[in-house]
């Protein structure tokens, strides 16, 4: 198949895009299954291994690089980030793959970040403005699949690859470099956004005034949804951010020892995540109340959560942890603030707001995450695990009360009915068609 001549903006073009999830989430695990190994290859203590966690995709870095894609997505378009982002995240996974020292692996973890951080934003805005109106929910948990996959598929690496040491480490860091080199290729030939186009071409021709970040906290229904999607989205991350990364960890301090058999685990939390993501929120967003969708996979994350804190750990209550919050994970927060945070704003803004809670979603992982490797140590599993539920409860509460309305109506639907027919209109007789 050509590329440029069919690629549509249909499910072909929701797979290509998607894969920014995967490759997020991959990096993470790769950065979750290499600490150890790094951490005794340079010597490190616990201070510099939060430091690399910190820094890296699953927080900081990510969080400087959606503050930085966001807006640069609404102001050249949704195509712009795809034409770089890979890029910068090739050179930083083969740094971490190569790294001969500390710094150097850090700085690729850095670089690492700043990729993904940049196109996450992009893809979920990509999806939600080229899906259909009553399968959004489908197409942007294609995303989340794609998410889900990264740690299936990386944690089954560490497993097979684990016998190699750190050299099986750095193999995987390589794997994620092949993939981000095809996904970038494929990408070349994808169309720009349709809506964005369109609403581009309205700014240049007077009919409506301009928009950016400066208007996005300008506008009330904005800062709400805002509001509302950083309870959703952020308390619910700090928690998942932690367990993407450190969950080894805590396997560790629970009493599983094996780094094979904690990998284990990993696996079968995420495939349950897979399997969770395909039948429960993409099969079913569209056409059953998003709200009770919402509140169940926040309830399952709490019980699992709640395994580790108040009953005696043993093999059988890890496995019931891994299937509760696999499943939770994948009918849960980041599902439903992938599809709501594309539907709450418009278009010229639509990316630079998820750049924004992106942004401080991952500040607060990283927050954590510097001085998560300490903590387990110093109160133990079960008062850091109450810190857990307590963000997880949060998430719950804000979602489940606050559920918008949004499901089955297009875009320019959802914004008439949040922002009014004619909104920013430009100064002078000229007068904005409807949105």
């Amino acid at each position: 198949m050509k590329i440029g001549s069919k690629m549509t903006t249909g499910w072909k073009a929701t797979v290509s895009v998607a894969m920014s999830n995967y490759i997020e989430a991959g990096s993470i695990i790769a950065i979750a299954t290499s600490l150890t190994l790094w951490q005794k290859q340079f010597g490190i203590d616990d201070f510099a291994v939060g430091l690399l966690a910190a820094l890296s995709s699953n927080a900081f870095g990510a969080a400087v690089g959606a503050i930085i894609g966001g807006p640069l997505c609404d102001k050249y378009g949704r195509k712009f980030i795809y034409t770089y982002d890979l890029l910068l995240f090739m050179v930083g996974v083969l740094m971490a793959a190569c790294a001969f020292s500390y710094p150097m692996l850090l700085v690729g973890f850095i670089l690492t970040g700043i990729a993904v951080g940049a196109g996450i934003p992009a893809s979920w805005t990509y999806i939600a403005e080229n899906a259909p109106a009553d399968r959004r929910g489908a197409h942007v948990g294609a995303a989340q699949f794609a998410w889900s996959m990264g740690p299936t598929i990386g944690f089954s690496l560490a497993v097979i690859l684990g016998p190699l040491g750190l050299l099986g480490c750095r193999i995987i860091f390589l794997e994620l470099f092949v993939v981000a080199f095809v996904t970038w290729y494929i990408r070349q030939g994808l169309p720009e956004s349709a809506i964005w186009k369109k609403d581009k071409a309205s700014v240049a021709a007077g009919l409506i005034a301009k928009r950016g970040v400066k208007q996005l906290f300008s506008h009330k229904a904005n800062v709400k949804a805002m509001l509302f999607l950083f309870g959703v989205y952020a308390f619910w991350n700090v928690v998942a951010g932690q367990m993407g990364i450190f969950m080894p960890r805590v396997y560790q301090t629970a009493g599983v020892q094996s780094p094979i058999e904690q990998n284990l685990l990993q696996v079968l939390l995420w495939g349950c995540t897979v399997a969770s993501t395909y039948f429960g929120f993409m099969k079913l967003a569209d056409k059953y109340s998003r709200r009770m969708l919402y509140v169940i996979g926040a309830a399952l994350g709490i019980f699992a959560w709640l395994l580790l804190v108040y009953v005696q750990v043993s093999l059988p209550v890890l496995l019931l942890f891994a299937v509760s919050w696999g499943v939770a994970a994948g009918i849960g927060a980041q599902a439903f603030y992938g599809v709501w945070a594309g539907e709450l704003f418009a278009t010229p803004y639509r990316a630079s707001a998820q750049g924004v809670l992106f942004f401080a979603a991952r500040i607060s992982v990283g927050l954590l995450s510097y001085w998560f490797p300490t903590l387990l140590v110093t109160i133990g599993l079960p008062r850091l695990g109450l810190i857990m539920i307590g963000l997880l409860a949060v998430s719950a509460v804000v979602g489940g009360l606050w559920a918008p309305n949004t499901q089955g109506k297009t875009l320019e639907q959802i914004e008439i009915e949040r922002y009014g027919t004619f909104i920013d209109v430009a100064p002078g007789p000229l007068v904005r068609e409807k949105v």
